[in-house]
């Protein structure tokens, strides 16, 4: 029997991004990620997609980049 893996587009692969935010700024946000049905993650994608559109002056085209080769932990070595 042979295991099928499955492809994963670039856009479906997660990275953890650690932002240090005032309080009451975090919460104001959170609630209107709330009103408006979204998450928080998926407003601050959309806010970063959005800038790297406008810095590059072109679409957001994840194909053209190269994912940087990931670090080993010690628990992989």
């Amino acid at each position: 029997m042979k295991w099928i893996t499955p492809v994963v587009a670039l856009e479906d692969r997660t990275a953890r991004l650690t932002i240090l935010i005032d309080p009451r700024k975090k919460a104001v946000f959170e609630r209107l990620c709330a009103e408006e049905d979204t998450t928080p993650s998926q407003v601050v994608r959309r806010l970063i997609r959005a800038y790297i559109e406008e810095r590059q002056g072109r679409p957001w085209r994840p194909e053209e980049v190269e994912l940087p080769q990931r670090r080993r932990t010690r628990r992989q070595r």
